[in-house]
């Protein structure tokens, strides 16, 4: 082997664009805050090594900061070397690497790949810099368009239906790993932190624009789903943003409502009843909370189903609907179809 990969630096669009796995070589704890969607974790240091690394730094300065860095690596560097061999595919492969700034943790470890032939892109600036990008580009204007109903209408159901005919969508509550209401994370993976929930969003966004998108469907939101914060310039363009609403009878939304909750765990149902009695009120909270005890699923739904909706119509009041369609009698995949076909949602143009 010669040893002699080639190592860049890139900007964010160029190391999108650059060959290879992504590599992010920062601490565990650090990848779990956010991290660049699709990254593969390598890091240089634990998380304690990276505390002492850095306390050192500031007592002692820079050079003891490196010196402690090596007694602290070298002992891993055959196994960090092998690992980084096996993410690129082989000897010589390309990879494309990252740490917090683009200084020594990411510059180390394209040493270390170098020694093994790989050509490495680093991100100039690193994740801070790839953070900067996402924020701006919330920033940007775009084609907006908001899915709205009441509740159990069947929104989301909707948004996949529309997204496997090729239309573009953002499934928020998907992306946060929530429903958006109390009950909204019952059944679901660990919310996501909001920092790499912003990320997530970022790249759907920039996805949709490289496939030149001319309208992108969401669903009705508040500003937070669960403990994901929506992105405050995103989300002023979702308040600016043309609303389609679709209706149902009620009981197709308690039907929808009762499959889709009647699976969790009682407990869990009260639980979730019982963090917004201040809002349902104690006669309806007693109703719902009876319901559920008895496994009265629908009439649990329709307990709180008069809040949500009362919840909902304030909202309307203050950007009405631009335009309204009954779906009652038609299912999520047959409602998306109509849509398309009756142009009143439009797909990408495939190229």
């Amino acid at each position: 082997m010669s040893g002699m990969g080639i190592t860049t630096a890139a900007s964010v669009e160029t190391f999108r664009a650059a060959a290879g796995p992504l590599v992010d070589v920062r601490t565990p704890q650090e990848f779990r805050q956010g991290h660049w969607p699709g990254a593969i974790n390598i890091p240089l240091f634990t998380d304690e090594q990276r505390h002492d690394v850095g306390l050192t730094y500031k007592q002692q300065g820079r050079h003891a900061a490196i010196q402690l860095g090596l007694a602290l690596c070298g002992p891993r560097l055959a196994d960090l070397s092998e690992t980084l061999t096996q993410t690129a595919g082989g000897e010589a492969q390309p990879l494309r690497l990252y740490c917090w700034r683009g200084g020594m943790r990411s510059n180390s470890m394209a040493w270390l790949a170098g020694l093994r032939d790989h050509p490495v892109s680093l991100l100039e600036g690193g994740y801070k810099r790839y953070r900067q990008w996402v924020l701006q580009s919330f920033e940007s204007p775009w084609p907006l368009m908001v899915l709205g109903g009441r509740t159990g209408t069947g929104k989301t159901d909707l948004l996949l239906e529309l997204e496997s005919l090729n239309v573009a969508v953002v499934d928020l509550e998907g992306l946060a790993h929530h429903r958006g209401s109390s009950f909204g994370n019952l059944g679901l993976p660990e919310q996501p932190s909001t920092e790499h929930y912003e990320n997530r969003l970022a790249e759907i966004l920039e996805e949709h624009a490289r496939r030149r998108a001319s309208e992108i469907w969401l669903e009705a939101e508040s500003s937070q789903v669960g403990r994901c914060r929506i992105p405050r310039a995103l989300f002023q363009q979702m308040q600016m943003a043309p609303v389609l609403e679709i209706r149902r009878s009620d009981q197709e939304r308690v039907d929808r409502l009762v499959d889709v909750y009647a699976v969790h765990d009682a407990t869990a149902l009260r639980e979730a009843t019982e963090r917004i009695q201040r809002r349902l009120g104690p006669q309806r909270t007693r109703e719902a909370l009876l319901a559920i005890d008895q496994q009265r699923w629908s009439d649990a739904c329709m307990a709180m189903l008069a809040y949500y909706d009362s919840c909902y119509d304030r909202e309307l009041e203050r950007k009405p609907a631009l335009r309204t369609i009954d779906l009652e009698g038609v299912d999520p995949k047959g409602a998306a179809k109509l849509l398309v076909e009756e142009g009143i949602v439009r797909a990408m143009v495939c190229s």
